[in-house]
């Protein structure tokens, strides 16, 4: 009975890792820097608009706080940011899908199949950094991917509070600026050693609940510098090459899915913490400048998985 476990746990494990492989294969495909334009002129735009809401409400007295199940923060203007997003994709592309944090559809499963059929998907995120906009703190920002042909295809990243703003797309390029017109490319640092690495995470309570403390904190006595700027900025931060690494233990795709082309665009790697999922795929996320990503893996892989 056991011997056939064994068997079926190999056959399994067999055909994830040659679905795994399947799908980075997708992504790492050549691609014209012409295809995803037209869709990052899109998000570019409705960037903008959306700015203008969530600036609207940031810092104001009768702000709507409630929480949700689990325990995080939603606003009205998270609701009203990620409506506006799906009103306005669904008329310029009405047979896209959409995904979003606070109106459903978000979860790795979904994203997973999405990317197996080659469909396109817009995965949004109204306010990365919700707790920060209630306590009137400017690090939050409006994420905005799309999935498309078994890749992260497009991403911007708008924090108007801290006036930045990150987009790339697949074979475009990664940039930092308002627009096309007016951005800077983005490029990863060149850190080979650890020792010297500066990595920036979000926090290490996120760590501990999944028994990965140890792990982590041995990594972090390993760098030479570390700080806790999280969310989207850490993994901006890496595609501008002021830190090298950033890593969180457990994410959903809308954490991810923007953020992911910006960093591989500016030539850094983007897995889930084991090295595995390529893209914004998994449920956990590793971003380095490449040179040093094989060399964190060991540190951060939960529990189970460590040989």
């Amino acid at each position: 009975m056991a011997k056939s476990k064994d068997k079926d746990k190999s056959k399994e494990d067999k055909t994830r890792k040659a679905f795994l492989e399947q799908l980075a294969q997708a992504q790492s495909a050549p691609v014209q820097a012409e295809t995803y334009l037209g869709d990052l002129r899109l998000a570019l735009t409705l960037a903008d608009q959306v700015d203008e809401i969530t600036l609207a409400r940031f810092g104001a007295h009768d702000l709507d706080v409630e929480h949700k199940d689990d325990e995080t923060p939603v606003t009205d203007a998270d609701l009203k940011a990620e409506q506006f997003l799906r009103d306005q994709l669904a008329r310029t592309r009405p047979d896209d899908l959409v995904l979003g944090e606070e109106f459903g559809g978000s979860k790795v499963s979904k994203l997973a199949k999405i990317q197996a059929a080659r469909s396109r998907a817009w995965v949004l995120d109204p306010i990365d950094g919700t707790a920060n906009y209630v306590r009137r703190v400017p690090v939050w920002a409006t994420l905005i991917g799309l999935v498309a042909d078994g890749r992260p295809a497009v991403g911007v990243v708008s924090a108007p509070a801290l006036g930045a703003r990150w987009f790339a797309a697949a074979g475009y390029g990664a940039w930092k600026g308002a627009g096309l017109d007016s951005a800077v490319q983005l490029k990863v640092s060149k850190t080979k050693r650890l020792g010297d690495a500066f990595m920036s995470y979000s926090s290490l309570s996120d760590w501990e609940d999944q028994g990965r403390l140890p792990g982590f904190i041995r990594l972090v006595g390993d760098l030479g510098r570390t700080r806790g700027f999280g969310d989207f900025w850490s993994y901006m931060l890496v595609a501008e090459g002021a830190v090298d690494l950033a890593a969180e233990p457990e994410l959903a795709p809308h954490d991810m899915v923007a953020v992911a082309p910006i960093v591989t665009e500016a030539g850094g790697m983007f897995t889930d913490t084991r090295g595995k999922v390529v893209g914004p795929f998994g449920s956990d996320a590793l971003a380095s400048n490449g040179r040093l990503h094989d060399r964190v893996t060991p540190y951060l892989r939960p529990k189970a998985s460590r040989s």
